[in-house]
């Protein structure tokens, strides 16, 4: 097997360079050809992807987190050929995915050696211009795409912990905005909910910002997205609302409602969407499921 390396040169504060040439030893030693890739920025990576990929590269595997993992997938998703992900970025929720994001290096390049693999769904965000672009863990709208904003703008703490801050400062300014949404549910029905929400959050996955279950009955082999809505209810009721997201346990609460779809379209006035990490495009927006889009390394 034929592998190109993504490497994301600034995971790990910069230093993500040296953990993916371990990695890269690692599957090396396993008997997998592996050729790096690591360019300046996103476009110069996908270019170099884009080469190795036509150069008969049988399989890609990352060397980061999520946004890097994002960059792979639109090149790799419908065509067969397997993703793996060495986990050393700041969020790691694809990998988790995979089963991957608790093991350490030496341990996600083994399971990417023993090859075994499995589909797995991705949703597709479709633009106001028409232009599409491809998530595998969560899109967020509202609230937690302000935290998103406020976290990456931070330049300390790394890591997790920064979520986790800017959850708190974004708490005290928390307020509702409205929202329409229009889905298409598992058994094809429509429905139309209008009026204000703190959040509005769509998961292929269970999981953000670096372990949240946000969607925490999301299956990313269903063929469906889970959605998770969280009305304004004062800060007193929503404060209950941060330790049991923590805890997968929110949708239980009055605040929290939840759908199953096959397709959603959300429109609010002035948000910007995120979707594995990295913003998207502004509301309105299609979000879609693509079964069985992308062959994913999985531990076994």
């Amino acid at each position: 097997m034929t592998v190109a390396l993504v490497a994301n040169p600034a995971a790990r504060s910069g230093g993500g360079v040296a953990p993916a040439e371990r990695a890269a030893e690692r599957l090396r030693a396993g008997g997998l050809e592996v050729a790096m890739v690591s360019g300046g920025s996103a476009a110069e990576s996908t270019r170099l992807l884009r080469a190795a990929l036509d150069l008969d590269a049988t399989a890609v595997v990352v060397a980061g987190g999520d946004g890097t993992v994002h960059l792979a997938i639109q090149e790799v998703a419908g065509t067969g050929i397997p993703l793996g992900i060495i986990p050393i970025g700041t969020g790691n929720d694809m990998a988790a995915v995979a089963g991957l994001r608790e093991l350490d290096l030496d341990a996600a390049a083994d399971a990417i050696v023993a090859g075994a693999t499995r589909h797995v769904d991705l949703a597709r965000v479709t633009r106001g211009d028409g232009s599409a672009q491809l998530f595998g863990t969560v899109l967020a709208s509202g609230f937690d795409s302000r935290v998103n904003d406020r976290a990456n703008a931070m330049r300390w703490p790394r890591g997790g912990s920064r979520y986790t801050i800017a959850i708190l400062i974004e708490f005290l300014q928390l307020h509702g905005v409205p929202f329409r949404l229009d889905l298409e549910l598992a058994d094809g029905t429509q429905e139309t909910l209008s009026g204000d929400l703190v959040m509005a959050t769509v998961g292929n996955g269970r999981t953000y910002g670096g372990g949240i279950p946000i969607c925490p009955d999301a299956d990313p082999a269903d063929g469906l997205l889970d959605v998770t809505l969280v009305r304004p209810g004062g800060r007193l009721h929503l404060l209950r609302l941060l330790p049991r997201v923590y805890k997968g346990t929110h949708t239980s609460l009055d605040e929290v409602s939840t759908r199953r779809v096959r397709s959603i379209r959300l429109d609010s006035p002035g948000v910007t969407a995120y979707a594995d990490g990295d913003p998207i495009g502004e509301l309105p927006l299609l979000v879609d499921v693509v079964p069985s889009a992308l062959r994913l390394f999985v531990r076994a």
